[in-house]
């Protein structure tokens, strides 16, 4: 399970190298809506602080949803806050609640922590865990 973690760090790197990440729930929302081919991988982010923030459950059903109905593998992560370390700049708002890897144009965005973490996520369904958590990996 820890290798989860740290293939999660490695994609979310590679991804913001390759300005290939769209931080935010409702930014995620409106690239998942306009095209939602281009979404590679999803990430939902909550902390203890947030458990109890209903709108965002609901989002994070939505969320859910769209990824199943369109094959888009998810994971949940519960540290806001090492992800937005992870995440550095790119997470200028407080919002990193939801993080999509996204394909630039055309390219198939292949990286090995992506393709880890598919599997990942294959095993965990075939246990009809649907939204497996990774814990990210201490610096």
């Amino acid at each position: 399970m820890q290798f989860a973690g740290k293939a999660l760090e490695e994609l979310l790197v590679f991804a913001k190298s390759q300005e290939c990440l769209t931080v935010g729930v409702y930014e995620s929302a409106k690239v998942m809506n306009v095209d939602p081919d281009c979404v590679a991988f999803c990430v939902l982010a909550t902390d203890e602080e947030y458990e109890g923030d209903i709108a965002l459950q609901i989002h994070f059903t939505l969320i859910q949803a769209f990824c199943f109905d369109n094959g888009i593998d998810i994971v949940r992560v519960n540290d806001t806050q090492r992800l937005a370390e992870i995440l550095g700049d790119t997470a200028e708002s407080e919002d990193v609640h939801c993080v999509l890897v996204t394909n630039p144009s055309e390219d198939t965005f292949e990286d090995p922590a992506l393709e880890k973490l598919s599997l990942f996520c294959e095993e965990c369904r075939s246990f009809n865990e649907w939204v497996p958590a990774i814990t990210l990996p201490e610096r």
